[in-house]
């Protein structure tokens, strides 16, 4: 394993935060069927930002850091109520819920996958950390809402995307990547990924049950 220091300046964590924050609260603000009130959108957009990060702690058995400094809890709580201010200019462009999604896929994924070669983890427990982190925050979105699991369903390459960055910032930071670097290739790769998806409608083929073929001529 690489002897690099993986070490992810606090304002790029704090910028993952934000996004998050703002990305979770438009989409909360979208669902208007839900009649959701602005606490519950504040609270989405919590969730969304501090999920894949508190999931990431939880699994790598350290001190969530969302919990213990306040700057995460601030800034999330700021860009919620941002995102909520705003969804009124976008609420047309959902364009821009799924272009923030996948950059804050890719950034999530890049700390996760930077804390866990940080702590010793091996790659390929890194590759699993580093898609927790990723896709942490949509899960816990989506289990508030009583929505489907995104990454569970048929849909648009989702865990394929969070895996794909994190794998890339894995590779390059064996190789000795500056972090920086290998970060910005994990977002990109995340986000072109995620976004290709979409775009295309690329999915897995749906699992469906397999039927014994009848002999001719079996009674029915």
């Amino acid at each position: 394993m690489s002897s690099t220091p993986f070490q992810v300046a606090l304002w790029i964590e704090l910028l993952a935060t934000g996004l998050g924050g703002i990305q979770g609260a438009l989409f909360a603000a979208g669902e208007r069927h839900r009649r959701i009130d602005v606490l519950g959108v504040i609270v989405i957009g919590l969730a969304v930002s501090l999920g894949g990060s508190l999931l990431r702690d939880v699994v790598l058995n350290q001190r969530p850091v969302v919990v213990w400094k306040n700057w995460y809890l601030l800034v999330a709580g700021a860009a919620a109520i941002i995102g909520m201010m705003l969804h009124p200019v976008f609420a047309r462009a959902d364009w821009l819920i799924t272009v923030l999604d996948a950059v804050v896929m890719g950034l999530f994924g890049a700390i996760g996958a930077s804390k866990a070669l940080s702590l010793g983890v091996g790659e390929a427990g890194a590759l699993v950390v580093g898609v927790i982190g990723a896709i942490g925050g949509g899960m816990l979105r989506d289990v508030i809402l009583n929505l489907p699991i995104s990454f569970l369903q048929v849909g648009t390459l989702y865990a394929v995307a969070a895996g794909a960055g994190a794998g890339t910032f894995i590779l390059l930071a064996e190789f000795g990547t500056p972090t920086l670097i290998a970060g910005l290739a994990c977002v990109v790769v995340t986000a072109s990924v995620r976004l290709a998806a979409v775009r295309f409608g690329l999915t897995f083929p749906e699992q469906r049950a397999v039927r014994p073929r009848r002999r001719k001529g079996a009674s029915t």
